[in-house]
């Protein structure tokens, strides 16, 4: 059998392929085997500050959108300049690490990506000029790179040739004042950037020079015999000339040509790679997540990472930017259904900004309102991690953060319509989405496509019910606008939302076209952003919070009252029972050996209660025991709490007592109630109503009907019942009950025997 031999055009495509694989990003938009600079917060100014040669530096964060469109872009670009340096160095630095992000505040970036030229020898992070990116266009931004570089006056890059054109004195002169065996001269209209290009690319090249000369330059031109623009000529140090033959009159060409020449070497210059510019990163175990759920791990981080580091990165806030941060942290403030000491921080952030009458707030003002260090205030603490969960990607460029600020928009519009007497009108969360993206968003293309759509159809809303579906509607059209592209996360892609295994009433077929339900996808909405539908899995315990929140407040302003006496970390076998039992959802924390399912998860607000977490305690009239102390029950601030407190120990004992799990089904829509706070019997209830032989939906029905009932009737008894248990009101009811018949016996009793009196003969009459 003949031997198939490898075609030479395949092998070349698999070993392109294979250096494509090799070079892609491992965990990024970039790796160290790109053509450009890692660079990071310990590097950026040494290399770009004071240097030698001129930088273009892409800040960019790796979760924004158009930087992953754009990465292949400059990428390319990287490449096609690479011989470049060390006249132009390309690098990168990723504003979206921690570590870095103070370092992109310090240098002005507002917004990604977003490119800054620093011309040789620049001085402070100020001296960089933003570079506009029409069309994404390599050529354009080669262009750009050029004028900037022809910016230089007094601190020309020395090892840039000239790019200016040449004159015929010049010319004349070259090989007495130039120790090189070659001369190109590349004729060319004066808006052509080709001679400028080719001399770049032959920079590091000894024993040959390149210059342009201007088809204006008619003596030159007439001399060489040039008829046709551009085109090329080669001169030589024995007097000789000719034109280049190449079969097209372009830079790659030109460039392949003057390369292979005899005796024109390549020098001793060589791309800049410091030993340290390799990102050190830790790969971190992937969190399993069920979509079905919602994680406050991804909506605290969202929190986080909008208020502490989109924000950070205006030094100054000045008129709309004022205006748009105090509407969303109102919203926020108002309608995010968050555990206790995260809502305290928002009402402080809120009650802080609101007390800021200027029309412009310089950051160092408004980083003291988000640190909150205030002596004596209840805690008020914002995890300052991020941490992924339901929103994790497969890549850490993937998703993320825009993937919970979507989560966190869809919660505040859901969380207006379930406390429709609390709003003003609604648009009121839609505007104070619009004005944060259109002033604070760092992705700004995703700003502009969300403000049209915004301006498109936004004013149109109604209703809070409207407000909720236009931002569905608007996601899934984003989706679709992303599908396919190079932000879509291959494990997640881009789908119209919610699928059909999620709810199949939202999707049904009207003349073999898919439609939507609306009324079936409000209810779902309704359903998964409901509070009962957040998960507390990966959040940082509440406990640990507020202990270190406390240790920031001793080292800055002032120390919070800490309690009983505990050692930090102590705990009573009944503070861990309770906080077991206040975990929010079925699926929290593993479970310890030793501690009750969901311990360390939960609110444990009553704990920390206990031991003077939540603020100074008023003093006692009484001095009690400190034993009795201990099983003191103090008053607990409801407003503090969350309502999935009590609906979610309900929907324990309610499993109980069935014997089963509760379905999605079932467990979601009975806790989208009218956001009350009052304690229900839901197992009772729930049993009972089953024993009636009702369905799913007549079940919610009904269990809603039976609730409003037992709370209209025990109004009256919880007025006259203030500050007693039921044991206490039953009784005094039996004693007013006994007190009253008595009453009754003793006025009957004087009544018959003054009857029987005047009927006597002995009895006195007027």
């Amino acid at each position: 059998m003949a031997r198939q031999r490898c075609h030479p055009h395949a092998l070349l495509l698999l070993l392109l392929l294979a250096a494509a694989l090799a070079g892609a990003p491992p965990g990024g938009l970039y790796s160290p085997g790109d053509p450009l600079v890692l660079l990071q917060v310990d590097t950026l100014e040494s290399s770009v500050l004071n240097s030698s040669s001129a930088w273009l530096v892409e800040f960019y964060a790796s979760w924004c959108g158009h930087c992953v469109h754009f990465a292949p872009t400059w990428r390319a670009l990287a490449a096609d300049i690479q011989e470049w340096s060390p006249a132009v160095n390309l690098g990168v630095l990723d504003c979206a690490d921690i570590a870095n992000q103070k370092m992109c505040g310090k240098f002005g970036i507002t917004g990604f990506p977003t490119l800054k030229f620093f011309k040789a020898f620049s001085k402070n992070p100020e001296d960089g000029m933003k570079i506009f990116h029409p069309g994404d266009s390599i050529e354009k931004l080669r262009q750009s790179i050029i004028t900037n570089l022809e910016m230089h006056k007094e601190t020309w890059p020395p090892a840039c040739p000239p790019l200016e054109p040449a004159s015929v004195e010049e010319i004349r002169e070259f090989f007495q004042t130039n120790n090189v065996t070659y001369l190109a001269l590349i004729f060319e209209t004066n808006d052509s950037f080709l001679g400028r290009e080719v001399t770049l690319d032959m920079l590091q090249y000894e024993n040959i020079a390149v210059r342009r000369v201007l088809s204006s330059e008619e003596e030159l031109v007439k001399k060489y015999g040039v008829t046709a623009f551009p085109s090329s000529f080669l001169l030589i140090k024995n007097g000789t000339f000719s034109r280049i033959p190449v079969q097209m009159e372009a830079r790659s060409f030109y460039t392949h040509f003057l390369r292979r020449l005899p005796g024109v070497t390549r020098g001793p210059y060589a791309p800049i790679r410091a030993p340290d510019m390799r990102i050190k990163t830790t790969p971190t175990p992937r969190r399993p997540a069920d979509r079905s759920k919602v994680y406050m791990a991804d909506l605290e981080s969202a929190l986080h990472y909008a208020l502490r580091v989109e924000v950070a990165r205006f030094s100054v806030l000045t008129g709309e930017r004022v205006r748009a941060l105090k509407d969303f942290v109102a919203v926020l403030a108002k309608y995010f259904p968050g555990r206790p000491f995260v809502r305290n921080f928002l009402r402080s952030v809120d009650r802080g900004l609101r007390n800021m009458r200027e029309s412009w707030i310089p950051y160092s003002a408004l980083e003291l309102v988000l640190t909150n260090r205030k002596e004596g205030q209840a805690p008020a603490v914002l995890s300052n991690s991020v941490t992924w969960v339901g929103c994790q990607g497969s890549e850490p460029h993937f998703r993320g953060y825009p993937c919970s600020l979507w989560t966190l928009f869809h919660l505040l519009t859901v969380q207006a319509t379930r406390h429709r007497r609390l709003g003003t009108g609604p648009l009121e969360v839609l505007g104070a989405m619009r004005g944060y993206v259109q002033s604070f968003f760092g992705c700004r293309e995703c700003a502009q496509h969300f403000e049209g759509m915004a301006a498109e159809s936004m004013d149109k809303v109604r209703s809070v019910d409207e407000a909720a579906l236009w931002l569905w509607s608007r996601h899934n059209r984003v989706n679709a606008r992303l599908a396919g592209t190079e932000t879509e996360d291959p494990q997640f892609p881009k789908l119209q939302w919610p699928p059909p295994e999620l709810c199949p009433p939202c999707h049904s077929v009207v003349n073999r076209r898919h439609v939507w339900d609306k009324a079936a996808v409000l209810r779902f909405l309704k359903a998964h952003f409901s509070p009962a539908n957040i998960f507390l899995d990966y959040t940082e315990p509440e406990r640990a919070l507020v202990v270190r929140r406390s240790w920031e407040a001793k080292e800055g302003a002032g120390e919070w009252a800490m309690g009983d006496g505990k050692e930090r970390g102590e705990e009573d076998d009944d503070e861990e029972e309770e906080r077991g039992e206040n975990g929010i959802g079925e699926e929290g924390e593993k479970r310890r050996p030793g501690k009750p399912e969901g311990a360390g998860m939960g609110m444990e607000v009553g704990g920390l209660e206990r031991r003077g977490f939540l603020g100074p305690r008023k003093p006692s009239i009484v001095r009690m025991n400190p034993k009795m102390q201990k099983l003191e029950e103090d008053i607990v601030d409801l407003d503090s709490f969350s309502e999935l407190h009590y609906k979610s120990k309900a929907l324990k004992a309610a499993v109980a007592n069935k014997g089963r799990r509760l379905s999605k089904r079932d467990t979601i829509p009975m806790l989208l109630l009218d956001g009350s706070h009052e304690a229900f019997d839901y197992a009772a209830a729930w049993e009972r109503l089953r024993q009636r032989g009702l369905g799913s939906k007549q079940l919610i029905g009904a269990l809603e009907e039976d609730k409003g009932d037992a709370l209209r009737r025990n109004h009256w008894f919880r007025m006259l019942g203030v500050g007693f248990s039921r044991l206490d009101v039953s009784l005094c009811i039996i004693l007013y009950f006994l007190s009253s018949m008595c009453l009754l016996g003793m006025y009957t009793f004087f009544r018959m025997r003054t009857r029987h009196r005047k009927g006597h003969p002995g009895f006195p009459t007027a």
